[in-house]
């Protein structure tokens, strides 16, 4: 089959399941272009070195969140950055910093390359460069704050290029995988460091928090742009507990403003959340209140941090929730054009117009496109069929849900022989 035939297909089957891919923003591109706008400007401060903090995005179910995220995955991609899309999931909740990690460097993309993406960035380091060297001093200084098991092993990945087995359980190390501080010790040994860093103990929460500073430097060092986060389906966090949904409101204002006494230099966020999150789960739950008054009752200083930062995090949700712009008829009928367009060049045809937007009561972009799709395939095989599309409106549940109740890692210290 022809490639581009190929392609086209993919775009179509994307767009018919409501997951956009690749293939379908490239088709689409998009129409949010004060969204657009405020991206770039956070790109800009990735740039300039500087903590850059994130934008929180809102709209209706299939308003084409998803859609957007994908689309600044392929701008940032373009312009040199490394990208992780991450979806918010039982799996991955975003109150557990741990989980959030390796769910990022999983899924990062690296700019024209395909392998895992820790082992490409670290495969361009060029130890003589001056942004290396820039590195290698940060982690090595009090400034970066990062317990020294990065000090150590960016030495051994530097120093023991021969020993390619340690050097791939070293990019594990920063992926997120455990090591032992017998296994460094020994290893610092062969290198004739054997009393350099006394590697400290230190929770595996914080461990990964700093991972996404040092990741976000190690980036920069391999000379890309920085590195962008994506995260999706953060309405989510409305069906976990109570507790868990405050600890997630302080981690959703870690990534959009930042939190002064852990700065995230290198890279920028962009979080999507349904619109009505705000008065169905903040007001009607009164989360404003009983969030802050659980935790502050639990009488312990971690708590009394993860409470104010709850509060910071809710008022992100209520003042700076972005909107995204509804489609006016313009957008509906260019949308419209080049779906038609996608359609008859994957299934070599000329799809005939089907009912226009003002006959639907659809009043999401994904229920138009997915309208459209399906009267096509229907007419595609039968051209005297008048198919008859009906829309059923989803409601966004936020009722808690006991099977999300997960505990977080990192409660208790690395455990090393």
């Amino acid at each position: 089959m022809n490639p581009d035939r190929v392609t086209q297909r993919r775009a179509i089957e994307a767009l018919r399941s409501g997951v956009p891919n690749r293939d379908a923003v490239r088709a689409l591109g998009s129409t949010q272009l004060s969204i657009e706008r405020q991206f770039e400007e956070k790109l800009d401060a990735v740039r300039s070195g500087g903590p850059a903090g994130g934008l929180l995005v809102g709209g209706d179910f299939g308003s084409g969140k998803s859609h957007l995220l994908e689309y600044l995955q392929h701008k940032g991609l373009e312009q040199g950055f490394v990208t992780s899309k991450i979806v918010i999931s039982k799996e991955t909740p975003l109150h557990d910093p741990t989980k959030v990690f390796r769910s990022a460097v999983a899924n990062a993309l690296v700019p024209d390359r395909r392998g895992a993406a820790l082992t490409e960035i670290s495969q361009k380091l060029r130890f003589d460069s001056p942004r290396y060297a820039e590195f290698n001093e940060w982690v090595n200084t009090a400034e970066s704050s990062l317990n020294e098991r990065f000090a150590a092993t960016l030495f051994l990945f530097q120093n023991l290029r021969t020993d390619l087995e340690f050097m791939e359980r070293i990019i594990r190390f920063w992926s997120g995988d455990p090591i032992t501080v017998g296994e460094l010790k020994r290893k610092l040994r062969e290198a004739g460091e054997p009393a350099t860093w006394t590697l400290p103990k230190v929770s595996a929460r914080d461990l990964s928090l700093q991972r996404f500073r040092f990741v976000a430097r190690l980036i920069a060092a391999a000379e890309y742009a920085g590195w962008v986060l994506l995260l999706d389906e953060v309405e989510l966090i409305g069906r976990y507990s109570l507790l868990q949904r405050g600890r997630s409101y302080a981690e959703l204002a870690r990534w959009i403003a930042g939190f002064e006494a852990e700065p995230l230099a290198g890279l920028t966020a962009v979080l999507a959340i349904t619109s009505d999150f705000d008065q169905a789960v903040l007001l009607d739950n009164n989360d404003r209140e009983n969030v802050p008054n659980r935790l502050r009752a639990r009488d312990n200083p971690a708590d009394d941090l993860a409470a104010t930062r709850a509060e910071q995090g809710m008022r992100i949700i209520e003042r700076s929730l972005i909107p995204l712009e509804r489609q006016d008829e313009r957008a509906l009928d260019e949308t419209y054009r080049k779906v038609k367009r996608i359609h008859a060049e994957a299934y070599g045809w000329q799809p005939p117009d089907v009912r226009g937007a003002q006959e639907l009561t659809s009043r999401s972009m994904r229920e138009y496109v997915r309208s459209w799709i399906h009267e096509w395939d229907l007419r595609r095989l039968d051209p005297s069929y008048a198919p008859h599309i009906e829309v059923e409106q989803i409601e966004t549940d936020y009722a808690e849900s006991p099977e999300l109740e997960t505990p977080p890692e990192g409660e208790v210290e690395e455990s090393e022989p």
